[in-house]
Parts: C-alpha cells; structure tokens; sequence
C-alpha cells in the first residue's frame, strides 16, 4: 500500500506471479507498471475482467463478480452439465453421518468434487455451510455424502449468473451478521458457526465451521459464534483503518 494522509494512492494485491492494482490515480498506477516492467518481464492485461478463475464485470452501476466459466468446467469435469437444477444446496433436514451403513465411494473422486466447489465458495456465499460440511467426510466419504455433493452441483447448475455485486456505497460502514445450529453435527454434537460482513453494499466476507467445543445449550453455541464473528470484525476494522477507511463507531453484529 501507499497512502497519504487521507487517501489511499496505491494498492497492489499480489498472488504468487499474478497482480492486481489499483489507486485514486491513473498516472501512479501507469508509473508503478512502468517501474515493474523496467525490472520484471510482466504482461499488462489492462482493466481486470478476469482473475484466478473469477470473472468481473465493471460498469457504471458497481462491479459484478461471479464464476460462471469455472462452473461450467466443474459442471463438465463431473458429467453434470445437463443435469436438472435444485433450487437449495442442502435437502432440508438432512443429516450427514461419518457412521452412516451406506456403500463407501471413491475417494479420490470426491476429494477433487469437494475441492472444486470449495473453490466456488470464493464467490458463492450460498454454497458455504453446504461445502463445509462435506468437507467433513473427506476420508469416510459414502453414497450418502455423494449425492449431497452432486445436489450441491444442481444447485450450481441452477445459479450458473449468480455472484457477488459490489455498488457504490454511501457510507463505508462495516456490519457483521452471526448465526448457528445447535449440535448440528450427528456425530460429535458440535454445532455449526455462520457469519458475514458487508460495508454498505454486497457480501465481502464469509465464513461456515463447525464448533470446536460442544455447546450446552442455543445461546452458549450463539456466544461462540459472535465471538468468532467479532474476531474477524477487529481484523476487518484493521484492515479499514490501513485502507483509510477506518471505522469510527462500533462495528455491530446482528
């Protein structure tokens, strides 16, 4: 980052050999190219559409991020492509087991499905909870949790323009929203954490895991899930305040 007093003048977001940057300023954002290329043999894209398998879309009205073409891939990859569409992730009131006296499957098949569409998360709040649990089943994986996995892709199917927009914000004011099950899980009776943040405008941050202690009780399992948010809202807020963004008031979770 390079920043002013109260501007942000530079930002370069760097991902082994990809960058991305970005600035208040065109002419400092052409001069830092300039300095990159006479030490480094780089190649200018121009305006970012594409990046690590995400597609944007600049306009007037804000940016559009999805992963429509990487779907299709996996849709492909798993002869799912001209499947029938869910219109959920999840069956309602469906409960995975590691226990479960269904016929194992294979592996590594799975292991590479479950691995794809945790890189569709990347974009895909909706899909969150539905992947983190079958991730959870990695080494005991069943028919079971098979077809779970494939449901999630005909809900993919059925989302294939989803993504996440990103508008011009009145005010850059970050908010937290937290929530649970309770002893979700049918095998250790952990429960299942669940929070987001936005800063006026679409979803920007995520997160689904299980517990790591069993709670005793709704409001003990809520208590661990705000406390996992706030965590996340002070790295958020410091992150804000090196942007020059920093937020003034409390941050609240709802």
């Amino acid at each position: 980052m390079k920043k002013a007093e109260k501007e942000t003048l530079l930002i370069v977001s760097l991902y082994v050999d990809d960058l991305l940057v970005t600035g208040c300023r065109s002419e400092l954002i052409e001069d830092f190219k300039k300095q990159m290329q006479d030490v480094f043999e780089i190649t200018d894209l121009g305006l970012l559409t594409y990046f690590l398998g995400m597609e944007v879309n600049q306009n007037e009205h804000g940016i559009f991020i999805s992963q429509q073409a990487f779907a299709l891939k996996v849709l492909s990859k798993f002869s799912m492509s001209k499947c029938k569409s869910a219109s959920t992730p999840v069956a309602l009131g469906e409960k995975l087991s590691s226990t479960s006296e269904h016929d194992r499957v294979d592996e590594k098949g799975y292991r590479s499905l479950v691995g794809c569409l945790l890189y569709l998360t990347t974009i895909m709040p909706d899909i969150m909870y539905a992947v983190s649990l079958l991730s959870r089943f990695m080494h005991c994986c069943n028919t079971s949790h098979f077809k779970a996995a494939k449901r999630v892709l005909r809900y993919v199917k059925g989302t294939l323009g989803y993504g996440v927009m990103l508008e011009r914000a009145e005010e850059l004011k970050l908010v937290g929203y937290s929530d649970s099950d309770w002893a979700g899980s049918v095998d250790d009776m952990k429960s299942t954490s669940g929070y987001f943040f936005t800063l006026g405008s679409g979803v920007f941050s995520w997160s689904s895991k299980k517990q790591q202690t069993v709670a005793q009780s709704t409001a003990e399992a809520e208590y661990i899930t705000a406390a996992t948010a706030v965590n996340q809202a002070i790295w958020l807020r410091k992150l804000l305040e090196d942007l020059n963004a920093s937020q003034v008031e409390a941050t609240k979770i709802m």
